[in-house]
């Protein structure tokens, strides 16, 4: 296996996959990414943790589920036990920077403005430093949508081309070390602010219908008709998918890619370069909006490319892939070990060999959308797999879904209750069931597994499995826990329970 100690991390913010060329032609223009696809490996089929902004981060920067270290909605900051990419790195001697949203500092939208521990200071900028930077009038601007309609928006008050302008000032200073420099830009997202020419050239564009935007949702989850609410009876005949702003926004901030892809050119051209965004908007299909408590490839299913020195160019992997797997490959990649604490799998020899295929499942859950306001569906737990084929989703307060993404891509055809698919469902309601163990899910118990269409399921128990199930030691950070019984060190972190 390879190892690179240069890394450079770009993530977007409400990207979806297939509005970026190198995944699908629609007419949108995304040069940027599109040239970082063909210098390396693009996988074709990779999933956010939890199609939400905080969460998906969690997963990227933790190495671990939402679920795990506190991050299952939006203004939870993680647990004080959970270490980020950036602190393990930066105590082993890596030069560790994060510029542009965070948001796992349990703040509002736009963090606190502090550096959390791990990063370098001198480079931290999240939106609430952005914001800060500006007068009140500037920040009101710069927070509406319809100001970009009337009045051309300077480049230079964007948070994308301060992000960009920090990046390069970092590569330019610091190219010679081992370094994780991170670059999160908020772009594409709402309110879309982007400068011309950007903002009109899509004045007249229509984004591509699929054949989801006529979903009616019949034999799907009930919550997902309250969520369409009246736009499930829209004449989606008449509906045009178009959003200038968003759009323009979407190749705005492929261009301050292309600034940063410069300065990696110019200064460490054999650095890895790892592109993504946190999760995709349904732009109407299935009758939704935004993004929520759904696996629908819209909004779970990201754009993840790797490229640089020790990466195959111009490859794409169909193997599933998940942001879970980012940690664990920049940790491998940097040559130290992975803590039994990461839940994720490396999937750095697959870098070097894309017939590898490391992920035999992804998983996708959900559980708040926001903590700090109503208008998201409140609670709605969820726990879901992708097995490549495959796609099963357990909604624990509503109905369940299981489709079949060779035979219906598009996921209108939910087949939870069809018995010729019984023996896949309940293969992988299992695989689920026993991840749910696996990573402590602090949310399991004997209700996800008695599901009105599993024939076999076990009796409810109030004990569920009788396991006593503890964290595991992660290294120089936490020692290995205690047995309750003993006051002795666990001799096994998974076990019966006494």
């Amino acid at each position: 296996m390879f190892k690179n100690k240069k890394i450079v991390v770009i993530m977007t913010d409400t990207q979806r996959w297939d509005m970026l060329n190198c995944y699908r032609e629609t007419g949108l223009s995304t040069p940027n990414i599109d040239r970082i696809a063909k210098k390396g490996l693009r996988f074709e089929r990779a999933y956010t943790t939890q199609p939400v902004c905080q969460a998906a981060r969690a997963g990227i920067f933790t190495g671990q589920y939402p679920h795990s270290c506190a991050a299952w909605a939006n203004g939870m900051g993680i647990s004080d036990n959970t270490q980020t990419i950036g602190q393990r790195l930066s105590d082993n001697g890596v030069h560790t920077a994060y510029i542009g949203k965070w948001h796992l500092d349990g703040g509002d939208y736009f963090g606190t403005g502090v550096c959390p521990p791990g990063w370098d200071r001198n480079y931290w900028y999240d939106m609430r430093n952005f914001l800060d930077e500006l007068t009140d009038e500037e920040r009101l601007t710069s927070r509406r949508m319809s100001h970009m309609l009337t009045t051309p928006y300077p480049v230079e008050k964007t948070f994308g081309r301060r992000c960009a302008d920090r990046a390069i000032k970092f590569l330019n200073n610091h190219h010679e070390e081992d370094f994780l420099l991170c670059v999160s830009f908020d772009e594409p997202h709402h309110p879309y602010v982007c400068p011309e020419p950007y903002s009109s050239m899509y004045e007249d564009f229509r984004f591509p219908k699929s054949p989801n935007i006529y979903d009616n949702l019949e034999n799907k989850p009930d919550y997902q008709r309250v969520w369409a609410g009246d736009t499930l009876y829209d004449d989606k005949h008449a509906l045009e998918v178009q959003n200038r702003l968003f759009f323009g926004c979407n190749s705005y901030v492929d261009s301050e890619i292309g600034r940063v892809l410069d300065a990696i050119e110019k200064t460490a051209p054999d650095a890895l370069i790892i592109y993504t965004a946190d999760h995709g908007d349904f732009l109407h299909s299935h009758s939704l909006s935004g993004k929520g408590p759904a696996v629908y490839d819209e909004i779970a299913r990201i754009p993840l490319i790797f490229a640089g020195k020790g990466v195959k160019p111009g490859v794409v992997s169909t193997h599933p892939a998940s942001h879970i797997n980012i940690t664990p490959t920049i940790l491998a990649l940097m040559g130290m070990s992975i803590p039994n604490i990461i839940e994720g799998k490396s999937i750095a020899a697959e870098l070097a060999d894309p017939t590898i295929r490391t992920n035999e499942h992804v998983f996708i859950e959900f559980g708040r959308f926001e903590i700090d306001q109503d208008g998201f569906g409140a609670f709605q737990p969820m726990r879901s797999v992708f097995d490549g084929r495959y796609k099963l989703s357990i909604n624990l307060l509503s109905t369940d879904e299981l489709y079949d993404m060779e035979l219906d891509p598009y996921e209108m055809n939910n087949l939870i209750n069809d018995e010729a698919h019984a023996a896949i469902r309940d293969g992988l309601h299992n695989v689920i069931l026993e991840h749910m163990n696996d990573t402590r899910d602090p949310f399991r118990g004997y209700y996800w597994e008695r599901r009105p269409w599993r024939k076999d399921a076990a009796k409810a128990t109030w004990g569920y499995t009788g396991m006593a199930r503890q964290r595991e030691e992660d290294e120089r950070y936490e020692k290995r826990q205690l047995d309750y019984h003993t006051g002795l060190p666990m001799d096994a972190a998974v076990r019966v329970k006494e």
